[in-house]
């Protein structure tokens, strides 16, 4: 009986050495533990949707900024490169152009300091604001570089009086009381007369569809830039 007791002593000691993992487990001992099975987890992955470029897409794209809360602030703020913004509640004329092709896969901000790096002194950016080499962290959101970046890889269109030459997916820049330059997004929803189209843009109360085509001092430029793409949303 005590040798039974000895040998019953033996072989439970070696089982608890196997469950807590101390020690080595003698070849002969298989004390098997069953472990429940973690619960499933499911991972959501959003479905990535082909969104085409077309200028309906980028008026959809500018209205949908409308729906977003931003204070109107233009500081200078270090951003990452590429893909880089400022905090989604802040914001100017050019963040609103910025995010809207940015929602269609295309980084301005990458855009413009490229071609930037490669022709410097085709920007204005030396004469105003006295820069001596590009800046990621501001170029792309300055009205002027903008205007000249589509002058020189999109279109140039004429400033006219008739509000049709004006398409939804246009760039229409002005200068505020003939000085502070301003940018907005031509978009397809129209005056409630019917005879203009509405612009999206933020001149401080956040971005907005508004009738000013034709209202705001002073219209300076028109363009079109439509890259001929599809991107992933």
């Amino acid at each position: 009986m005590k040798r039974f007791n000895i040998v019953y002593t033996l072989l439970f000691s070696l089982a608890v050495l196997q469950l807590t993992g101390c020690g080595s487990t003698p070849e002969k001992i298989d004390v098997q533990v069953s472990k429940p099975k973690p619960a499933a987890r499911q991972v959501h992955r959003p479905k990535r949707v082909v969104i085409p470029f077309n200028p309906n897409n980028l008026s959809n794209a500018a209205i949908e900024r409308t729906r977003h809360r931003v204070r109107y602030d233009g500081k200078y703020i270090p951003l990452r490169y590429p893909m880089g913004d400022v905090p989604q509640n802040i914001g100017v004329c050019t963040d609103v152009v910025v995010r809207a092709y940015r929602r269609l896969g295309i980084d301005l901000q990458k855009n413009v300091h490229e071609d930037m790096r490669r022709r410097f002194n085709a920007y204005p950016s030396r004469r105003i604001y006295g820069k001596l080499a590009p800046d990621a962290n501001i170029d792309h959101r300055r009205v002027v570089n903008l205007e000249k970046f589509f002058q020189l890889h999109g279109k140039r269109l004429p400033v006219t009086r008739n509000p049709d030459d004006y398409k939804p997916g246009d760039l229409v820049t002005f200068r505020i009381n003939g000085v502070a330059p301003h940018i907005g997004i031509i978009v397809k929803e129209r005056s409630r007369d019917g005879r203009r189209p509405l612009v999206v843009h933020n001149d401080g109360k956040g971005p907005v569809k508004e009738d000013i085509l034709f209202r705001m001092p002073v219209l300076v430029g028109h363009y079109r830039y439509w890259p001929a793409r599809s991107y992933y949303k």
